[in-house]
């Protein structure tokens, strides 16, 4: 078996490893009441919905059309596109001193939806934009790999945090211990695959376009949203983010992780977690931090 043979093997593993922990992991921290308390508000669900299933979509392709990326750069960004419910989001959202709860809740609701959609609505865009032949997704395969990988292991842990809470979260802690490490992996793997490809991008203009795609979509995010600020900057710090997960799934069933394509896909990840971390941090640079504003209410409560 060859380097690069070995490289690819490994990084499939790894990906399917980070995928499952993620999502099992999710479903132990979440919960059915914050779940209803949060798809109780049908308006902002709605908004939420449509500007991470539809509108962000429209945006990175347009993002990509606007700067005439090559095809591996145009299919890296909408690949990242369709795919949101990054779990970085909730880290994003901390930093903006948003409301947690909400963010957390919503960036697992775009994660499992997307798990559906991401697949035919990539195609879509790629069969529209003709880049050329043979450039369209399996959507069948693609859909069941990631509701296999994504959606079970979610159901699963969502279930096992109802019926027995104390179970689930032990469970987390190993799960959490995989998280980190396994994420890590698959960025250092698909750089050994393709290194050469993303130094080539070193002031290409695919990384202004992570940079575009990814302010406007914390704008959008913030501004067709519903509520004070905390709600505003949940909803805003949870759609720059992609799911890495899907996304490389893609790469690999789809185009046989072309270096080109996971090169992109990388820099472009990079270039969200840059922007977005800085930019929550400015946000609620002069913001309470919510939780800390609840313990202070129920302290005085209590004290009363």
């Amino acid at each position: 078996m060859e380097i690069q043979e070995l490289i690819g093997a490994l990084f499939n593993i790894t990906l399917v490893v980070m995928i499952v922990a993620t999502m099992v992991s999710a479903g132990f921290t979440t919960t059915f009441a914050n779940l209803g308390a949060v798809l109780s508000r049908v308006g902002l669900v709605v908004l939420v919905l449509v500007t991470g299933l539809v509108i962000r979509p429209l945006v990175g392709w347009g993002t990509a059309e606007l700067f005439d990326l090559a095809a591996p750069a145009f299919i890296a960004l909408v690949l990242l596109a369709v795919v949101p419910g990054a779990p970085l989001g909730v880290k994003f959202v901390m930093g903006a001193k948003g409301d947690v709860t909400t963010g957390a809740t919503f960036q697992v609701l775009l994660a499992v939806v997307a798990s559906f959609t991401f697949a035919p609505t990539a195609n879509f865009i790629l069969e529209t934009a003709d880049l050329g032949e043979g450039v369209a997704l399996p959507v069948g395969d693609l859909l069941k790999t990631v509701v296999f990988l994504q959606v079970l292991p979610f159901v699963v842990g969502l279930l096992i945090r109802h019926w027995n809470e104390k179970s689930a979260l032990e469970w987390n802690k190993f799960a959490q211990k995989i998280i980190g490490p396994s994420f890590l992996a698959v960025v250092v793997l698909a750089l050994l695959s393709s290194w050469q490809m993303i130094i080539g991008l070193i002031g290409d203009r695919v990384l202004l376009a992570g940079i575009v795609f990814t302010v406007v979509m914390i704008a959008i995010g913030y501004f067709v949203s519903v509520g004070g600020y905390p709600t505003r900057a949940a909803t805003a710090m949870i759609q720059p983010g992609s799911n890495a997960g899907p996304t490389f799934a893609a790469v690999a069933i789809a185009f046989n992780n072309d270096p080109a394509i996971l090169g992109a896909v990388t820099a472009i990840i990079f270039m969200q977690i840059v922007v977005a971390a800085p930019v929550g941090s400015w946000m609620g640079r002069d913001k309470e931090d919510p939780m800390e504003e609840d313990i202070e209410a129920a302290g005085g409560t209590n004290n009363g």
